[in-house]
């Protein structure tokens, strides 16, 4: 492979905070991952994402939104949604077996069951949420 090129695609969209968004969210991924065997977790990632996205943070208030990066490689499919803040605390995964009967904080343990890896970074006054997908599973086996 030539030094300058690259193998990774990076695709990006910027929803409004609305809940039918979603769909919207979920549709573009599953369009751009089509044929992917990884197409179907991608897809519930990103509501999953988007929806805490638009019900947690600024994203659901009226002139909200919430940004939507995907990239691409042989060896990964990182999906991304950055909110625009809003909260004081950072997302994190909930113990559900502290209450099992809650109606919120499954979304993002879900997320955390299906990736192989996420990450949570502050973005100008919001966060991005990453979820990583290897391609091949042994990847993520010996990292540093």
């Amino acid at each position: 492979m030539h030094e300058y090129t690259s193998t990774t695609r990076v695709w990006g969209l910027t929803c409004p905070g609305f809940p039918e968004e979603v769909s919207r969210a979920r549709r573009w991924t599953r369009d751009i991952l089509r044929g992917s065997p990884l197409a179907e977790d991608a897809e519930l990632i990103v509501s999953e994402l988007s929806a805490n996205a638009i019900l947690h943070t600024a994203s659901g208030l009226e002139s909200g939104r919430f940004h939507l990066a995907l990239a691409v490689s042989p060896q990964v499919i990182a999906l991304s949604v950055t909110d625009d803040g809003g909260t004081a605390t950072a997302p994190k995964v909930e113990d559900q077996a502290e209450d099992a009967d809650a109606e919120h904080g499954r979304g993002l343990g879900l997320v955390s069951a299906i990736a192989h890896r996420v990450v949570v970074r502050n973005s100008h006054g919001g966060y991005t949420v990453t979820a990583e997908l290897f391609t091949q599973p042994s990847m993520g086996e010996g990292t540093c």
